[in-house]
């Protein structure tokens, strides 16, 4: 291609869009808001129809995390309350929540819809939001700093919101899903190769990555080592020229850091010395590695499973990160082969074999089989950042790359003679993974009891009430119901990651025997003989969780222990003597 980008200006002069960019054109730039609004809420419908009482079908219990994240966002503030740390889970341990995704700012800035609409609804409309902004970002700085044609730019800026990866982390991940910043940083990251506002530059740089922080942790480690990556290779093609605008970056990048590291001195010190930290990751990394083949599978929000072709490559249906289908491999390559001659893109093919490679993990698996190959993630494994990581998710920085390598080719079949081709190629590579509505489900609804303010009559600010079954990710019902009162009693459990008993990370709290004893019957259905022990242990574990008051709803359709209700009800009245009937929930005062 004549033109050149604007990461491969070779001078240290301020970067300017490339000659005949779309730019600014706002009949065109509400044409592509307009459908992104609708493919957003096409992609979230059936949680539409039913905030209050829908929720993603296959991942329940991270909507209820972040529906608690958002409400504890809205409620810290009002209550003086410290927005990265809180003993309002896991009491009277605590949990940290800058080791979690806090999503302080998200939160904070929707604490009206959370406060008018209910969590549920706020939960709704930044994952609907996430899926707006997202792809609109992308064709924002696509169509003014990198490609020639509005068309380049709608297609890279579709793709990069709504690639499988994508629509996957839609499932109930706020964070993965919220990459409407990433565009951004990227852009300001190049930014700072211009020697006239340096400073300026710098501020920018450092603001949006406090925020992409406040967002997502893990989501900013992988943009930033995307960017690294991505640097180094192409410093590698422009010896010359990265010599020269050198001095000029690393003044621009020690302003970002300076800025970010204050912004952000607090969380830090909390994720990495403050208490309730931990270390490693509560996933194991080699189930959560991505499979060889899956780079080629179709995902499960596809016309392509529809067809049959779908396979389960992935631990859930929230972790598909690429299945981009084999013609979309095809077509990549392809792609990489023809815009070849660019040093930008030569760059970007360093940068996606390097996040591929991390991708896979440390163990090669394929088909489901695991091999005896070792990776380089198995020498990264333990280092620090790695070791909480998920090496799947490095592939969501594969992500934009195939955006931008598709855009620069349709801006390539624009000036070709076989642009037909071009276009045909590219309609056949992404048929096959046009996006699925996200499937939704019923879920239970809060009981009345605490819904109706009930619950003020036994348990008051700052005690503890006892969820049956205890709260967690695959048992979120007890979450659920604290932020239905706006946080008006602690619970003693709840889906958040802290340290197990040597430090490393789990999902929830470490175990006391009660506790064990209730989630065992709740998922399995486990019917154990109670001795006077067990009882003695239950009357030790409410006395360490401060309780006052101990609740069992009668679960619903939407909740997976409902059938073992009853065994619920018997083993706590044989803890704890007989229960009450309070509205539409069973109830033992303790004490």
């Amino acid at each position: 291609m004549s033109g050149t980008s604007v990461v491969e200006r070779t001078t240290v002069r301020r970067p300017v869009a490339p000659p005949g960019h779309p730019g600014r054109d706002w009949r065109a730039d509400l044409a592509v808001l307009g459908a992104c609004v609708a493919i957003a809420l096409y992609l979230t419908y059936g949680m539409w129809l039913d905030p209050n009482h829908r929720a993603v079908a296959h991942n329940q219990g991270d909507q209820a995390l972040f529906e608690w994240l958002l409400s504890y966002a809205a409620y810290s503030p009002t209550h003086g309350a410290n927005p990265w740390w809180t003993t309002l889970l896991n009491h009277p341990m605590g949990a940290n929540l800058a080791v979690n995704t806090s999503m302080v700012v998200v939160g904070g800035l929707l604490t009206p819809v959370t406060l008018t609409l209910g969590a549920s609804v706020s939960f709704l409309v930044v994952l609907t939001l996430n899926l707006i902004l997202t792809p609109y970002a992308w064709y924002h700085v696509l169509s003014r700093h990198l490609v020639r044609t509005r068309a380049a730019a709608v297609l890279g800026g579709l793709f990069c919101g709504y690639a499988p990866g994508m629509v996957s982390h839609g499932n109930g991940h706020l964070n993965f899903s919220a990459q409407y910043l990433v565009p951004f940083v990227l852009l300001w990251t190049l930014r700072l190769r211009d020697p006239r506002h340096p400073v300026r530059n710098g501020v920018v740089l450092g603001v949006l990555v406090a925020l992409a922080f406040s967002i997502g942790a893990e989501l900013l480690f992988f943009v930033a080592l995307g960017c690294a990556v991505f640097l180094l290779a192409w410093a590698a093609q422009n010896r010359a020229a990265a010599r020269a605008v050198a001095p000029v970056f690393a003044r621009g990048a020690a302003v970002a850091a300076g800025v970010a590291a204050v912004l952000l001195a607090y969380p830090l010190y909390m994720q990495f010395a403050g208490p309730q930290r931990y270390h490693g990751i509560g996933f194991d990394q080699r189930v959560h590695s991505e499979d060889l083949l899956a780079f080629g599978a179709v995902p499960y929000l596809s016309p392509g499973r529809l067809l049959g072709l779908w396979v389960k490559l992935a631990p859930n249906w929230t972790e598909e990160t690429t299945f981009f289908g084999v013609p979309l491999l095809v077509l990549t390559v392809v792609c990489f082969v023809v815009l070849w001659r660019r040093r930008v893109v030569r760059a970007m093919a360093v940068t996606a074999v390097v996040f591929a490679i991390l991708a896979l993990g440390p163990r090669l698996h394929i088909g489901g089989y695991w091999t005896g190959l070792m990776l380089p993630y198995a020498a990264l494994a333990r280092l620090p950042v790695f070791n909480s990581a998920l090496p799947a998710r490095f592939a969501l920085m594969l992500i934009p790359i195939v955006g931008l390598l598709l855009a620069f080719a349709v801006d390539r079949a624009r000036r070709s003679d076989r642009r037909r081709l071009w276009y045909a190629g590219i309609a056949v590579a992404l048929l096959p993974i046009v996006p699925l509505s996200i499937p939704a489900a019923t879920r239970d609804p809060v009981p009345h009891f605490f819904t109706d303010g009930t619950w003020r009559q036994y348990v008051h600010s700052g005690q503890t009430l006892v969820p049956v079954p205890p709260a967690s990710d695959l048992l979120p019902d007890g979450q659920r119901w604290q932020v239905a009162t706006n946080f008006g009693f602690a619970i003693p459990d709840g889906f958040f990651l802290g340290p197990g008993p040597d430090g490393r990370s789990q999902i929830g709290p470490i175990r006391r025997p009660t506790y064990e004893l209730l989630e065992l019957a709740a998922l399995n259905g486990y019917d154990p003989v109670v001795m006077d022990y067990d009882r003695q242990q239950a009357r030790l574990d409410l006395a360490y969780w401060h309780a006052s008051v101990v609740v069992l709803s009668d679960g619903g359709r939407g909740s997976r222990w409902t059938d073992n209700r009853d065994l619920l009800r018997r083993l706590v009245t044989e803890l704890l003597g007989p229960p009450r009937r309070v509205d539409d929930v069973w109830l033992w005062r303790v004490g």
